[in-house]
């Protein structure tokens, strides 16, 4: 269950950065309370995910659905550059999340 938890609050950490995004600086007030109410559940199920797996491993795999959410959001929605670089980057950082899970006891 715990793995569960830390998954939705990744996604959740994905959806505030976009909301961020289109906030505009917190200029415009939907994006913005979708970013502020996000950011809180994100963070709570990270907490509660805590609870059992180990808080390198949650912490790690939380900021790194966060990480590569954002990019594919950023170049899917947002139309930013998908560079060979970049999408190496991001290879590797999805291959340092699987080592983490494989390493986790949990």
């Amino acid at each position: 269950m715990a793995w569960i938890t830390l998954l939705i609050a990744g996604a959740l950490e994905v959806v505030w950065a976009f909301t961020m995004k289109q906030s505009a600086g917190f200029t415009r007030l939907v994006p913005s309370i979708i970013t502020l109410v996000t950011m809180i559940g994100s963070v709570v199920l990270l907490s509660i995910s805590m609870r059992t797996l180990p808080l390198g491993t949650a912490y790690t795999i939380w900021t790194g659905i966060g990480a590569i959410g954002a990019f594919v959001v950023g170049i899917l929605v947002l139309g930013e550059q998908a560079s060979p670089m970049r999408i190496i980057a991001a290879i590797l950082i999805v291959s340092g999340l699987v080592l983490m899970k494989l390493a986790s006891p949990e």
